[in-house]
């Protein structure tokens, strides 16, 4: 039986042991990560949470629907064990009718499947560097090159740093920066993550966010000042990250790809493609 459970009445320890434990286990279905990014959100639950959907919900005009939040790339059906696509769409259809509006991503690992369907990239660091490397595109080879001859460092910045930058040299992004900083500090303190800073001598050139759960390291968040491009500072953040989790079975999740000049950039790196539905649907519509 599946059943809708709200906030404050899930049992916290057993949600979060299903999405780590669940075969389509992502940092984003958290409860602590939903905390942070969801205004609101509630779970349908299978059984004894033998698999669960988090449902990120908002209240408007005294009417609530659900909708994707930021930093939040994937989320759908996470289980245990192997469901079937009847499932999947039990549990669909089990969303309460009271929200008239759902804009929802399933997960890479859900049978369900949509016309609409987004792109995502992800590098296998299972391989010694060297043997990454051959996979990079000839451009990228020499992006790499180029950013080594730079004499590029690395260092550890604040989240605070990095939303000076995006502010600064991404006028027009929309994003929002309070739940970014709250989400960037929770990682840090609770060692989930790092961010780091790419310099050319002392001269801060930008730098990323990462997120580490379970297997994935999650490229989630990055800016860069103008100067920045030509010394290949993006490309020297992610091969420090190759080179630091090389040989492990760690992948590098790149966290986006549908718009095709970022796609064409992760996939340089030898990175293979996963597609993951938006599923979409306003009150009165048929699944």
């Amino acid at each position: 039986m599946i059943q809708y459970i709200k906030r404050n009445h899930l049992n916290v320890k057993k949600y979060d042991d299903c999405i780590e434990n669940s075969l389509q286990s992502r940092v984003y279905a958290f409860s602590w990560y939903l905390d942070i990014v969801a205004e609101n959100w509630d779970t349908l639950v299978l059984d004894d949470y033998e698999a669960v959907m988090p449902i990120p919900w908002k209240k408007k005009y005294g009417v609530k629907y659900i909708i994707q939040p930021y930093y939040c790339q994937q989320l759908g059906v996470f289980s245990v064990d192997e469901i079937t696509l009847a499932i999947e769409h039990k549990f669909i259809n089990s969303i309460p009718k009271y929200f008239i509006k759902i804009d929802l991503n399933f997960n890479a690992k859900n049978i369900y499947q949509h016309s609409n369907q987004k792109i995502n990239y992800l590098l296998s660091l299972d391989k010694s560097y060297d043997e990454l490397f051959k996979n990079f595109s000839k451009g990228r080879k020499h992006a790499v090159k180029s950013a080594d001859k730079n004499n590029l460092t690395i260092k550890p910045i604040t989240i605070t740093q990095l939303i000076e930058i995006t502010d600064e040299f991404y006028p027009d992004l929309h994003y929002s920066k309070d739940i970014l900083s709250t989400l960037a500090n929770y990682v840090l303190k609770n060692k989930k993550g790092f961010i780091h800073g790419i310099f050319k001598d002392e001269n801060l050139l930008g730098g990323s966010l990462f997120l580490i759960s379970n297997q994935r390291i999650v490229y989630l968040f990055s800016a860069y000042k103008k100067d920045a491009k030509k010394l290949q500072a993006s490309s020297f953040s992610i091969i420090s990250v190759v080179k630091k989790y090389q040989n492990t079975k760690r992948v590098l999740d790149f966290e986006g790809g549908n718009i095709p000049s970022i796609g064409s950039f992760f996939k340089s790196f030898g990175a293979s493609s996963e597609h993951f539905s938006h599923f979409s649907k306003k009150l009165f519509s048929n699944f």
